[in-house]
């Protein structure tokens, strides 16, 4: 057993979430840590919505709000979406609370003693409209590297260069396009060629290892090339005060939220811990050389977890050039793997909110199954490759193959053994036919379950279904519903037995991608209790509410999931109830199609 830390990547709090996001961070790490807790590995998955930074000020002006209560307003439908959706956070929480604002400042603190934050005068992008400072990400122009037109201010991601807003041709603001202003500010930067030799050690060993995804391995490694000091903090009002004399006080000043937000992982673990009433705990996935841990993100924040968290750990560490000692957290280990995901596309364009071409979230789980977005993203998600979302490819997928396919296997199975038995049947003598195709599900729990370990999503949906439906063919050779006489009584108990033993151990292995419809198939076969633990909100005091954004009761995404079933084949119970079932999964209307067209067209 290892300690596994499943990181997911922190929700921007400046509006609800498109299906887009989730496809990126949520769902992939969902079933990855479904799985690794069914593998018998203890799970910590931490996350939370990131609130701070300049666009989450540009939306809350947009709706005459602060900047607090639109985060409190987000962070609310962030939570429910992603707690309907089913995601098993052990705590999904916020970088508003004290305790994130204590662990980043001393994050800062020991850094900045081990001389790798460094005091510089730059240019800093203004809006000439309002004076607020401009987020790099906010800025576009073209790339003096590559020519590509749209680079952002932070990187190109036409070439990956590392940029400062400075170094872009015709720089514009993507707020309004104005040119922004660039003035002279001084501002505390990470220095990064004093950690380059440290982070190129750290990637070649990843790249050796061969287990990050090629997207993700080769743009960092053409990122840290051309490392440069980067800046980490901002002219702005809304962030975490900068712990030093002459710094704290200043009420303009205040961390870069790339900075703060990545510390996320760690203060979300520590948070955790503390809840739990064991507050040590977190650091059993964090100072254990031994334990893993894997970051799930879209691939547009590939730099910040596999160069920027990496170099801010080795840095807090003293692992760099300059040497060091780690502050009171110990030695923090470095990402095990950068697990990031392409974009998610819809009906051949880019999702948009702002001009209403999006899905969100909560919309699609109003009209539609949970598991059957699930499905979706885990059979054709942008897994290795970017992805397009359309809602034929939705309906036919949910319809010829979970309706049809895994829905119907388990509708007839158990509708022939309540209407021949009413119960699980024992066996008698197994034939090869029998014995065959329990061979094939065994069989899959070791490649589905390879197949998870390493994220290889798509791969492990089709192999699972490839198993569904061999059992669906074992049921079209043995043909027990053709079995009427009394002289085959026996045989046909033996056939629905063996269907019900390969439909319950499919139920497990399809658990970590559809565990809502897990929970029903265990039902519908006479389980008791909730198959696979499902996340909860609870409303919870902040830890600090003195050293944060002011927060007091906030939401949270918890849940108990030390019942997770095991990764492996258990025998079915003879003599359970089967009650004839109604079907698991909604068959969708054709008309689906025309009428999500339609509306999304208006």
């Amino acid at each position: 057993m290892s300690h596994v830390l499943s990181a997911v990547a922190w929700p921007y709090a400046n509006g609800p979430r498109h299906i887009g996001h989730v496809a990126g961070f949520g769902v992939p790490s969902d079933v990855f840590s479904r799985y690794m807790r069914m593998a018998g590995h203890d799970v910590l998955m931490v996350s939370g919505t990131d609130e701070h930074g300049t666009p989450i000020l540009v939306a809350a002006d947009a709706v005459g709000v602060s900047a607090k209560d639109l985060a409190d307003k987000n962070n609310a439908v962030i939570v429910q979406d992603l707690v309907d959706l089913g995601l098993s956070y052990d705590l999904f929480t916020r970088t508003t609370t004290g305790n994130h604002y204590r662990v980043v400042q001393e994050l800062f603190t020991t850094v900045h003693r081990n001389g790798y934050m460094v005091e510089r005068t730059a240019k800093g992008a203004v809006s000439p409209s309002t004076g607020r400072t401009l987020p790099d990400r906010y800025i576009e122009g073209t790339c003096p590297i590559c020519g590509y037109g749209e680079a952002r201010g932070d990187q190109c991601d036409n070439c990956g260069n590392q940029l400062d807003p400075t170094d872009l041709i015709n720089p514009r603001s993507k707020i309004n396009g104005e040119t922004p202003e660039f003035v002279e500010t001084q501002h505390f930067f990470l220095d990064l060629p004093e950690l380059a030799d440290a982070l190129t050690t750290y990637l070649k060993g990843r790249e050796e290892s061969g287990t990050w995804r090629p997207n993700v391995i080769n743009f960092s490694l053409n990122v840290i090339e051309d490392l440069r000091p980067r800046a980490m903090t901002r002219d702005i009002d809304w962030g975490i005060p900068i712990p030093l004399d002459g710094w704290r006080d200043n009420p303009t000043k205040r961390f870069y939220v790339w900075f703060d937000a990545v510390i996320g992982y760690l203060s979300a673990s520590i948070e955790w811990a503390r809840r739990i009433g064991d507050p040590e705990r977190w650091r059993d996935w964090w100072n254990d050389p031994e334990a893993l841990s894997y970051y799930f993100m879209g691939k547009d924040n590939i730099v910040f977890h596999s160069v920027i968290w990496p170099a801010e750990l080795l840095a807090y560490d003293g692992k760099g050039a300059l040497g060091g000692e780690p502050g009171p957290y110990g030695d923090l280990q470095l990402p095990t793997e950068v697990v990031s995901s392409e974009f998610m596309t819809m009906e051949s364009k880019q999702f948009s909110t702002s001009r209403g071409h999006v899905i969100l979230v909560g919309e699609m789980l109003a009209r539609y199954q949970p598991d059957a977005l699930r499905y979706y993203i885990c059979a054709a998600g942008p897994e290795t490759s970017d992805a397009d979302f359309t809602w034929a490819d939705f309906v036919l997928r949910t319809n010829s193959e979970l309706v049809a396919g895994w829905g119907n296997l388990v509708n007839r199975t158990a509708t022939m053994i309540a209407k021949s038995f009413g119960e699980i049947p024992a066996a008698a003598t197994l034939e090869p036919v029998d014995e065959a195709v329990l061979e094939v599900v065994r069989t899959g729990f070791a490649t589905v379950g390879d197949l998870l370990g390493r994220q290889r999503l798509r791969s492990a949906t089709a192999e699972a279904m490839r198993v569904v439906g061999e059992l669906n063919k074992y049921l079209t050779v043995t043909e027990p519903y053709k079995m009427k006489d009394d002289s085959q009584r026996e045989r046909l108990g033996t056939v629905l037995h063996v269907a019900a033993q390969c439909v319950l151990d499919c139920n497990t292995i399809l658990a970590p991608f559809l565990p809502f419809s897990a929970n029903a198939v265990w039902t519908v076969f006479g389980g008791q209790g909730e198959f696979m633990p499902m996340p909860r909100i609870d409303h919870v005091e902040d830890l600090d509410p003195d050293d944060g954004a002011g927060l007091h009761v906030y939401p949270i995404i918890t849940g108990d999931y030390s019942s997770t079933p095991r990764w492996e084949s258990r025998p079915v119970t003879v003599g359970a109830t089967v009650e004839p079932p109604t079907p698991v999964f909604t068959k969708l209307d054709p008309a689906v199609v025309d009428e999500e067209l339609a509306r999304f067209a208006g």
